[in-house]
């Protein structure tokens, strides 16, 4: 209970920060075009970092995780130098590319908004290794069960580009905000290379890519589809008043940073305990553990949306009502983040769900859920937008990560054997 209690300061620490920052660029700035623009030229590098770099951790974890001290440090050198590889050429890609698909993918901004966003878009795209170089040394901290460090490390980052942005911002513009994504995530990059030790030729790369990549595979080709969301997103809300997509992002963000302090504090310890069991076959173990993580989060979640159902309004006004901010600014954002209430309570509950199928080695199964589950979620989006304008965009999120869940859970209890023990690593052909 300690070390959940120390995760979850750390971690909050964190999230605070990184929301500080928003909230600072917004008050600055104000709600619109600018803010739109900067947002929107996140919008890929994020998307690539979900789809690869965050996929890429679930399954490093479960492989690093028990490892003795020289293979730890042969393996985590190896996907190292191969994350940063690839990640340096997409990057690269990404940034010639970038006049083509962002007219495609924003297309109801003006044409001075969108020159705007190829600009903060390329910026943002050189922090892309760094971040990748990021998530490969904190899963290599948390195989090592080196969970304080690896949120330390994090937080370093965070406070470091806000101290930077609240000095710079007011004097340089918005490009500032978009140059000290890169720094929030070269710091622990740093900070956190210590953790792997004295270099090691890595002598089994080959095989262990070859076993990550057959884990990663499924994981890779479903959330290439369904981790566009936010994508569909900012598309939709591209098309309301200036600020629609600003105020929709920020209400999200808030919500991730929550269920991110969640995932780091309740269920990413969790996470290497898991699949000790699910590798010793103590599949009775394994059950106890994630429900009763499930319970915690659950209970979390929807305690602190009727939080902000009684009292939100009025802490949202003190918060960010000033600057740039309009008294309607926010309210729009209160409504849209109580419409927001299944991508609280939804993907909390995922992460724990998908965590608990990845831990056992099985990542199919909650990618074609996502999967599916994105496919509904893109009409309900849309038919929600053209019927209630932002407000429907979030009730159309809801009932997708709702959907999801419910889906994640009937199919996780289906595939756990009933009984307290099963053959060894039998769940690990899944």
């Amino acid at each position: 209970m300690r070390r959940i209690l120390s995760l979850g300061v750390l971690s909050g620490l964190n999230l605070l920060f990184a929301l500080l920052a928003q909230w600072y660029v917004v008050v600055i700035l104000g709600a619109g075009s600018k803010t739109d623009a900067l947002l929107a030229g996140m919008a890929v590098p994020q998307l690539v970092l979900a789809v690869f770099s965050g996929s890429l951790t679930y399954v490093l974890v479960p492989l690093l995780a028990g490892e003795g001290r020289e293979r730890f440090q042969e393996d985590a050198w190896g996907f190292l130098w191969l994350v940063g590889g690839a990640f340096a050429a997409l990057a690269l890609v990404l940034f010639v590319s970038a006049p083509l698909w962002v007219p495609l993918l924003f297309p109801g901004f003006p044409l001075e908004t969108r020159r705007l966003v190829i600009r903060l878009t390329r910026i943002q795209q050189l922090g892309m290794v760094s971040t990748a170089l990021y998530g490969v040394l904190w899963a290599a901290c948390q195989a090592r069960q080196e969970f304080v460090r690896a949120e330390l490390g994090g937080l370093a980052g965070t406070v470091t580009s806000f101290a930077l942005l609240t000095w710079l911002l007011p004097g340089h513009g918005v490009e500032t905000a978009a140059w000290l994504w890169l720094t929030r995530f070269t710091v622990p990059v740093v900070l956190l290379l210590p953790t792997l030790g004295s270099y090691r030729s890595p002598a089994r790369l080959p095989s262990m890519a070859r076993e990550a990549g057959r884990r990663l595979a499924p994981l890779i080709l479903g959330t290439m589809y369904y981790k566009t969301d936010p994508l569909v997103d900012r598309f939709l809300s591209s098309m309301t008043p200036p600020g629609g997509l600003s105020l929709l992002y920020v209400g999200q963000q808030i919500y991730a940073a929550a269920v991110t302090v969640i995932d780091r504090a309740i269920t990413a310890p969790a996470v290497p305990l898991l699949a000790s069991h699910a590798k010793q076959g103590d599949w009775r173990a394994f059950r106890d553990l994630y429900r009763q993580r499930l319970r915690w989060v659950a209970g979390l979640t929807v305690a602190g949306w009727a939080a902000l159902l009684l009292a939100g309004r009025p802490i949202l006004g003190l918060l960010i009502g000033r600057g740039g901010v309009t008294e309607q600014n926010v309210a729009t954002l209160w409504s849209v983040m109580l419409c927001l209430f299944g991508v609280f309570v939804g993907g909390a509950t995922g992460q724990i769900l998908s965590t608990a199928f990845y831990a056992k080695g099985t990542t199919g199964t909650p990618t074609k859920i996502g999967a599916a589950g994105f496919t509904v979620g893109v009409g309900l989006k849309t038919a929600g937008f053209f019927a209630w304008g932002l407000p429907g965009i979030a009730l159309g999120a809801t009932s997708y990560y709702l959907l999801n869940a419910f889906a994640l859970y009937a199919f996780l209890e289906r595939e756990l054997p009933s009984s307290g023990r099963a053959a060894p690593n039998a769940s690990l052909l899944s």
